[in-house]
């Protein structure tokens, strides 16, 4: 017979059994698990259908429903799927250390302000440049997006009314953009902004509005293949300390696809326009829109929040009515042919009809064709001024002469 002892030796041997048979089926069906999840992460990646809207204020960015399916396989080319910090780097942009920044930042302490991928501080870097920092807040999903975009596209895109793109970071699971700094700030800021003192003037208007059309130029005639912007506004239009001006945020951009795919809505509440919110379908022609909402602003300084094109509606009833709306700042200040001039170029890019809007090239040509006038008159008064001191001067010249020549009575005398 069995001894109860042996028994238990046996009920032990096969308990330890059990559990290492068990225990090896559980390590093999994690490892199974593992590998689909990182297979089903990476196909999620390629047809991601829908991203959570940002909701950080009116002035903010939206994006409904993205279709990011034909647009990823270029954001995310550089960027390797095995290890979460890892990229290739991108041509020509330069990488920084978290450590970089934490010291040009001293310690994240210099901040300028707070937009909506996340917060933005003045750096100064080692060489002793001064840069601004954007850091990705750390629940922004639609910011890290932008991120990818924002570095795939500045990587390749450089033109002097472009906000240039200094470098990037990558580490820690940090995600933060550099950039040049632009010490006078947005647009926005300075048209709306408490500080009297940095009121612009019309004739820095003009050269704003000169500036940020060749900007557009660029992106939609100059790039191969264009860039639609997507996302302009009074914000993203930032001045450096000459008040030149330079397109920036590009987080919403996309290289123009003519393949009839419809993508969500994106873009900022006020600038959006009114044929793509009909359509789904965003065009160059979508850009020139915004871009007519921003001269507006430089005409008016009413913010799209405020009813702007109510006011642009009513004025566009008599010739002159852009006058009522004119920026009180600046009243007696400029040339009211002028601010029409502007004004009706502002209204060709505001017609319903995309097709019936210019094109930037003919829009930049208009503005660039008012800023001549402006300077030609300018020389030509200077000219004329310039005339009547030296006509003045001969005059006195001859007096004197006159003065000094002896009379005909003295000659007769002698």
């Amino acid at each position: 017979m069995v001894q109860k002892s042996d028994l238990v030796i046996i009920g032990i041997s096969v308990g330890v059994a059990a559990g290492i048979l068990i225990a090896t089926l559980v390590f093999f069906a994690i490892r199974w698990w593992k590998r689909i999840s990182h297979f089903k992460g990476q196909t999620s990646e390629r047809h991601l259908a829908t991203l959570p809207i940002r909701t950080n204020g009116l002035d903010t960015s939206m994006d409904f429903s993205a279709s990011l399916a034909d647009s990823k396989s270029n954001q995310y080319k550089w960027r390797s799927p095995n290890r979460k910090d890892h990229f290739h780097k991108p041509s020509g942009m330069l990488r920084y250390s978290y450590k970089d920044i934490q010291r040009a930042t001293n310690d994240f302490t210099t901040i300028l302000g707070q937009g909506s991928f996340g917060p933005v501080y003045k750096a100064v870097m080692p060489a002793g440049k001064v840069v601004a920092v954007k850091v990705l807040a750390s629940d922004s999903k639609q910011g890290e997006k932008e991120f990818y975009t924002e570095v795939s596209l500045l990587g390749r895109l450089h033109h002097r009314n472009l906000v240039n793109l200094v470098g990037y970071c990558v580490d820690k699971g940090q995600r933060i953009l550099i950039y040049e700094f632009m010490s006078n700030g947005s647009l926005a800021n300075l048209l709306y902004g408490e500080d009297e003192e940095q009121t612009l003037s019309w004739d820095e208007r003009l050269q704003v509005a000169h500036d940020i059309s060749h900007g557009i130029e660029y992106l939609h005639d100059g790039a191969a293949p264009p860039v639609v912007h997507r996302d302009l506004k009074s914000a993203n239009i930032l001045l450096d300390g000459s008040m030149r001006a330079k397109v920036a945020d590009f987080g919403l951009s996309k290289e123009e696809a003519f393949d009839g795919r419809k993508s969500g809505l994106k873009g900022t509440y006020g600038y959006i326009d009114p044929a793509y919110i009909a359509t789904n379908q965003f065009t160059l022609k979508s850009d020139i829109y915004s871009f007519g909402i921003i001269l507006f602003e430089l005409i008016t300084a009413i913010h799209p929040h405020q009813n702007l094109m109510e006011y642009v509606n009513l004025a566009a009833m008599s010739p002159d009515g852009v006058d009522e709306i004119l920026d009180q700042r600046l009243v007696g200040t400029c040339n009211p042919q002028e601010v029409r001039t502007l004004a009706a170029i502002a209204n060709k890019c505001l017609r319903n009809i995309p097709k019936k809007r210019p094109s930037i090239a003919e829009v930049s040509q208009a503005i660039s064709r008012l800023k001549q006038k402006r300077l030609i008159k300018a020389d030509t008064m200077s000219f004329s001024q310039n005339d009547i001191s030296r006509t003045v001067s001969q005059i006195e010249i001859q007096q004197v002469e006159l003065r000094n020549m002896p009379s005909i009575n003295e000659k007769i005398a002698v």
